[in-house]
């Protein structure tokens, strides 16, 4: 026996998936990052270059969490419904929106399924719009579409519905080559009628009379088949019903959409067709033959009520930003070749659901007592800018951070903290940088002492390090996407994000990126030509 999975079924656990994340009992849920060795085919199969597909198997779970480097909390701030990404292009045959699309009746691409076709469009400002007429399946030809009326309207030789607008900060975060967020347009949510109809699907059939016509919609609308309830009106040139359009007396259009139905016909035979909106004075359109006016079935609850389920957003996308070393929680030496989520892992040895921002799934070596020495590695080394590891150091003895019993540093006698960039990293390296304080201090030498007290020892180092330049208010950062090749630059004055750049790709070198920036932002910012690099890259 056939059977299948219904759009509302696939909505249905969407939209479980999406309010687990919010409900009274929520369910908590971690990014993970795994796999630090390559693929091998005596091992996992495939290789680096040729990875293995994933398989859903006990074997592969046990695999995920012993290959596991490190887990983020996906927030519910970090959420989204999403629907596939479909971009306007002028000259491009879009399918239009039907309600009756089956294996005998395909759309204009080919499709037997509605959420399958291309019935939407993204224009290039975010706007999203739906489809109700394609003209017959030509390509779209016109300008590009900017209106957010509530009304169906003409363009291009299309008739289309606005849905929703994606704020900038929702595509950034969300918008990729393959999907995009949506939402929901509570304006465009308020005016929707239910069961209104909008859109026809036109036959033009021969051997009509010409003229204007009306005909009630019938079918189990508020007041169908009568002059209170849906009427079309039919316009009839060299004997043929002329295709849907808006425009009154060039198109069949729509006169009255009514309301509440969920299947309708016209018929145009003798005695249902008239020459008045009131349906009194009888006209018969003719002879002809081979014509038909088939009414389209809204959504549920009309075109607009809900972009989510109307678009198909079935898809529910997790944004998630992994920022260097997360605390440490994640290493930077690693690679990873796995990306996955859990839901509800609990804390090590307990039953207790976990829930800091990040959670370290590797193994410390923690050493018993401290034999070892304090060592300089570098001195007076300025990196990217204005970030500076101005002093690094490691115990040899490679012992915990979280053994330390006490530090201290110290720069031209003056003391330093965590908070003048002063960071003191889990593998036991000590590294002074200019992402606090520090970044403040003019360029020049001076004297660095660090003390480090562990198990009653005291190890004391002292140097000569020197700051080659000061830190700008402006900096900048280049990212990559999760999941994604597309790298983008975004500039901060202070810790205000000022700016979000282009893809990094379209760039060489990636300095004529950089110098774009700045060009065009110091009309705004002339501080900005100083910017400097947040990270060393």
């Amino acid at each position: 026996m056939s059977a299948i999975i219904t759009e509302k079924f696939r909505q249905h656990n969407a939209n479980q998936f999406y309010e687990s994340f919010t409900e009274a009992s929520a369910s908590t849920y971690y990014l993970f990052l795994g796999k630090s060795t390559a693929f091998t085919s005596s091992t996992t199969s495939g290789s680096d270059s040729s990875p293995p597909t994933p398989s859903d198997s006990p074997k592969d779970e046990y695999f995920s969490w012993d290959s596991m480097l490190g887990a983020k909390l996906i927030s519910s701030d970090d959420i989204a419904y999403a629907i596939p990404r479909r971009n306007w292009a002028n000259s491009t045959v879009y399918d239009m929106y039907r309600h009756d699309y089956s294996a005998s009746n395909t759309s204009t691409s080919g499709s037997s399924n509605l959420y399958d076709s291309t019935f939407y469009f993204l224009t290039s400002d975010y706007r999203v719009y739906k489809v109700l007429d394609n003209n017959d399946g030509a390509a779209y030809s016109g300008s590009e579409p900017t209106s957010e009326s509530n009304d169906p309207f003409a363009i291009g030789g299309y008739v289309i519905k606005y849905m929703y607008t994606i704020s900038t900060s929702n595509f950034a975060k969300y918008g990729t080559t393959d999907f995009i967020p949506v939402t929901t347009d509570s304006t465009v949510s308020a005016a929707a009628t239910a069961g209104k109809i909008e859109s026809l699907a036109v036959t033009a059939g021969s051997g009509y009379t010409d003229g204007t016509y009306y005909a009630a919609i019938y079918g189990d609308g508020t007041s169908q088949g009568t002059s209170s309830g849906a009427i079309v009106r039919i316009t009839i040139t060299s004997g043929s019903i002329v295709s849907f359009g808006l425009t009154a007396g060039t198109d069949t259009t729509i006169h009255a959409g009514g309301a509440a139905y969920t299947f309708g016909y016209v018929n145009l035979g003798s005695g249902y067709t008239f020459s008045d909106t009131s349906l009194s004075s009888a006209s018969s359109i003719g002879s002809g033959t081979g014509g038909a006016i088939t009414p389209i079935i809204s959504p549920h609850d009309g075109h607009g009520n809900s972009a989510i389920t109307e678009l198909g957003g079935h898809y529910v996308m997790s944004a998630i930003t992994l920022t260097q070393a997360e605390g440490d929680d994640f290493s930077t030496a690693n690679d990873f070749r796995s990306v996955g989520l859990v839901v509800d892992p609990t804390n090590f040895g307990t039953t207790t659901v976990a829930t800091a921002t990040t959670r370290r799934q590797t193994y410390v070596v923690k050493v018993g007592s401290v034999s070892g020495t304090f060592e300089q590695d570098v001195t007076s080394a300025a990196l990217s800018q204005n970030v500076y590891v101005i002093f690094e150091g490691k115990w040899t003895a490679n012992k915990e951070v979280s053994a330390f019993d006490d530090w201290s540093a110290e720069i031209d006698g003056t003391s330093l903290d965590s908070g003048s960039g002063v960071q003191l990293k889990k593998d036991g390296r000590i590294i002074i940088d200019g992402s606090g304080g520090l970044g403040a201090l003019d360029p020049k030498t001076y004297t660095l002492e660090i003390t480090i007290k562990a198990e009653g020892k005291t190890f004391t180092k002292s140097g000569e390090v020197t700051i080659k330049n000061k830190a700008s208010e402006f900096k900048y950062s280049i990212q990559q996407r999760m999941g994604m090749g597309t790298k983008y630059i975004k500039v901060f004055k202070g810790e205000e994000l000022i700016y979000t750049g282009d893809d990094v790709d379209k760039y060489s070198p990636k300095q004529t990126m950089i110098d774009f920036t700045i060009n065009k932002l110091k009309a705004e910012y002339p501080g900005v030509e100083g910017m400097q690099n947040m990270y060393s890259i």
